[in-house]
């Protein structure tokens, strides 16, 4: 009996280190990067089939820019912030700061 495994993966393609500051963080770990999707046999990727659109990535941050410099629509999957109080870091869609149960506000706590 044979099994043959196959589909399509994305690939992150790093197209070059740039040397300009983040307009969020002010890092200058900024890069330009595209994702692009690959046939793959037993998940070793063999040829191109879509070629995706650069995008600038900011290792710091994780802000993710498109190369007109608007914000895309998948940025900061991971969003987090900080309270104020308590300093703990956590997910954005908390109302409460799940540390010192402060409620979370603008004036409470503020996005990183």
């Amino acid at each position: 009996m044979f099994f043959f495994i196959a589909g399509i993966q994305p690939r992150t393609v790093v197209l070059e280190s740039l040397h300009q500051s983040c307009p969020v963080c002010g890092n200058v770990s900024v890069k330009l990067k595209r994702v692009d999707h690959y046939i793959a046999v037993f998940f070793i990727p063999l040829l191109r089939v879509k070629k995706g659109n650069p995008f600038l990535y900011c290792q710091h941050c994780n802000l993710i820019v498109d190369e007109k410099g608007k914000e895309t629509e998948f940025e900061h999957p991971d969003k987090q912030q900080k309270c104020r109080y308590c300093r703990k870091t956590f997910a954005s869609d908390f109302l409460y700061c799940p540390y010192c149960g402060k409620p979370v506000g603008q004036t409470d706590c503020k996005t990183e």
